[in-house]
Parts: structure tokens; C-alpha cells; sequence
């Protein structure tokens, strides 16, 4: 497996400030339109990097021409999250610009920095099609108003969505097909773990800010439950980290197909989870006992909910064992919301029930592996 270069790590850095924007834009805009509008733009985000990831995948990062490329990118991206709060006001034009420059001046460089591999190009040559194509339906809907603007940033996503799934059909290139793509799944299952890395430390940076402006009793006690409820997370996903980067690496000609449903699909939903849970963290930090309406349901059950939802499925693409358990805590928390909401519970119980059910999910997970363990007979000492 290629290790993760320091370019890349750079790289990696501009998106500590993209999904801090993103937080901060739910949390200013906490309603159904203003989630829906924050799972577009996370959406697009992550088209961006996740393909600069499998760009670093064929290309070699730590080549001159490669490593000035990705800051090229980078610098891109940094003008995307700058434009991000307002991406649906005056500043659609810019962040649609940013995007479209991103995806189409990075696939045409690694279209240009892997010529003469007839086995890349022609899927690069049928990728650059579409990638042109939802660049420059990005920018018109920079172009337009709401709603016209969020229709369109949906078709560009859904348009990629169905471009990646078929193999981006061009008539008289045909397809490309996963099966042909050579690819390293360990370093892109090592590079979307430092996304969720990201993810988890913008969540714990956000807590923290807010414990620094009130230090008392009540608000540390507050901050404890929000840093516990982000450790069980960060273990949920990292407990399986390893076995699910030897399942990919085990994968054989399923590689390619499994990376593009678990690393282009998945993760995002797991990513958005994380999301909405450090702005619950941040509610409960600001007012423990504010009794929970649907705003706060959503954001402190939901968003571990819909962490789970996406791991569940993550292990399940995997083959991995656990799924029901995932599957249950998901139900759980979703159940318990209109019950908050009912009761008029303050908010640190629903984010204390939150925190059970997850601990629930890891310790379920390990008793079933320990179960499993013994099924198999005892290990040597020295394997």
C-alpha cells in the first residue's frame, strides 16, 4: 500500500475548514430547507476530494508536476468552502466556478499525466466527458435563484451518481469499467479514514470552542457527554478499520466496484452524520436543559442515527459481521425522537440516550466477536 504523502495531508487540511463551514451553516439554518441545501453542498464537497483522492490512487502524489497539480487544487477548494455559507446567496457564481474549475482542471491534468496507459485513458477520456458536462451544469446553476439553483446542484449529483455507476457511457468511447481500474484500496480506504478523522476533530473542535466561552459545573458536565458521544463514533468506525481495509485488499477484481460503493456512497452519509451530531453537541453545550423541540431531535438523534445508518451499510457492502446491531441502534434513535420531542425532555437526555445507544452498538460488537473467536478454537501465542 502507498503511505499517504505530505501533499496529500495538505490537501486534506483546506477540508478542516469545509466541514467547519458546514457546520456552521446548519447550525445557522437548522430547518428542513437548510438541511437539505447543507446535504447538497456536503454532497459536492465531497465529489471533490473523494475524486482527487482516486486521482492520487493512479497518479503518483509525490511527483512534481502531480504535487503542483493538487495545490492547484487545494487553493480550489480553499475558494469553494470560502464560498460555502452564502453558496445559495451571492456567492453561487463563485462557488459554482470553484467547483467546475476543480473537477474539469484535475481530470484533465491526470488525463495528460497518464498518457500512454491505453488501460486509464480511455476511462479518463469517458470521465472527462461528464465531468465537463456537470461542470458546466454547475456554474448555470450558479447562475440562476432559488430553487432553481438547488434543482440544478441536485442534477449535477445525480447526473455524477449515474456517470460513476455506469461507467460514464460516451457514444463511440463506450464505458469504462470498474473491473479494469487498478486500484489500491488500502490507501483509499486509509485516505477516508483521515476524512472521518477530520470530521470527528471538527466536531471536538466545535465543543471545545463553546465550553471556552462558559466554564461551570453544568456546561463542562455537558461537554464531557458531547466528547463521549464523539469517542463512540470515532470507536464504532476505527474498531472495524483494519478489517475492513484487509476485506478490500482481499477483494481481488471486486476491488474497484466495491471502493466506488463504500468510499463514493457511503462514507459521505456517515461524514454528514458526524455533521449534524457536533451541531447537537453544540445546542447541548449552549443550554443543557433547553427542552428538546424537532430541531434538536434531529440534530442530537438523528445525527447519530444517520452515522449508523451509514456504517451499518458500509459493513454490510464489506461482508462484515454487525449490521443488525447498527441497524437496531438506527431504528432506536429515530424511535426516541418524537418521544423527546413529546416529553419535552431537556436536551442532555436524548444526547445521554444517544451516547447508551452507541455504546450499546460497540459493546454488542464486541461480544459478538469475542463469540466468534471462540467458535474458532483457541489462537496460538505466537500468531
Amino acid at each position: 500500500m502507498e503511505p499517504t504523502t505530505s501533499t496529500e495531508l495538505f490537501f486534506d487540511l483546506v477540508y478542516v475548514f469545509t466541514i467547519i463551514q458546514l457546520s456552521h451553516y446548519l447550525a445557522e439554518n437548522l430547518s428542513w430547507q437548510g438541511v437539505g441545501r447543507t446535504a447538497v453542498l456536503l454532497s459536492l464537497v465531497w465529489l471533490v476530494w473523494i475524486y482527487t483522492v482516486w486521482a492520487g490512487n493512479w497518479l503518483q502524489p509525490d511527483r512534481t508536476p502531480v504535487r503542483a497539480a493538487l495545490l492547484v487544487v487545494t487553493l480550489g477548494s480553499l475558494l469553494l468552502a470560502a464560498a460555502l455559507p452564502t453558496a445559495f446567496g451571492d456567492n453561487g457564481l463563485l462557488f459554482a466556478l470553484a467547483y467546475a474549475a476543480v473537477q474539469v482542471g484535475r481530470t484533465a491534468f491526470s488525463l495528460w499525466a497518464i498518457r500512454g496507459e491505453p488501460w486509464l485513458g480511455d476511462s479518463f477520456r469517458q470521465c472527462f466527458v461528464w465531468i465537463a458536462g456537470t461542470g458546466a451544469l454547475a456554474v448555470v446553476g450558479g447562475l440562476v435563484h432559488a430553487p432553481a439553483r438547488e434543482l440544478i446542484w441536485i442534477a449535477v449529483i445525480a447526473v455524477d451518481s449515474i456517470g460513476l455507476a455506469t461507467g460514464f457511457p460516451v457514444p463511440g468511447l463506450g464505458r469504462s469499467r470498474p473491473e479494469h481500474w487498478r486500484v489500491e484500496g488500502g490507501h483509499l480506504a486509509e485516505r477516508c479514514q483521515a476524512f472521518i478523522l477530520i470530521a470527528l476533530g471538527e466536531s471536538l473542535l466545535i465543543t471545545g470552542g463553546t465550553l471556552t466561552q462558559r466554564l461551570d459545573r453544568v456546561t463542562i458536565a455537558a461537554f464531557l457527554l458531547a466528547f463521549a458521544g464523539s469517542v463512540a463514533l470515532w470507536w464504532v468506525y476505527f474498531d472495524r478499520a483494519q478489517a475492513s481495509t484487509a476485506a478490500l485488499a482481499a477483494a481481488g477484481e471486486r476491488a474497484a466496484r466495491l471502493s466506488r460503493l463504500v468510499f463514493n456512497y457511503l462514507h459521505p452519509v456517515m461524514v454528514g452524520g458526524i455533521v449534524v451530531t457536533a451541531v447537537g453537541d453544540e445546542r447541548l453545550l449552549h443550554d443543557p436543559g433547553e427542552p428538546v423541540g424537532w430541531a434538536s431531535a434531529l440534530v442530537v438523534l438523528g445525527g447519530p442515527a444517520l452515522f449508523l445508518a451509514g456504517h451499518a451499510a458500509y459493513v454490510m457492502a464489506l461482508g462484515e459481521a454487525g449490521v443488525a446491531v447498527r441497524g437496531a441502534g438506527t431504528l432506536l434513535l429515530f424511535a426516541l425522537s418524537p418521544v423527546a420531542v413529546a416529553l419535552r425532555a431537556p436536551i442532555a437526555v436524548p444526547a445521554g440516550a444517544a451516547l447508551l445507544i452507541t455504546v450499546g452498538v460497540i459493546v454488542a460488537d464486541r461480544v459478538s466477536a469475542r463469540r466468534a473467536a471462540q467458535s474458532r478454537g483457541p489462537r496460538s501465542p505466537l500468531r
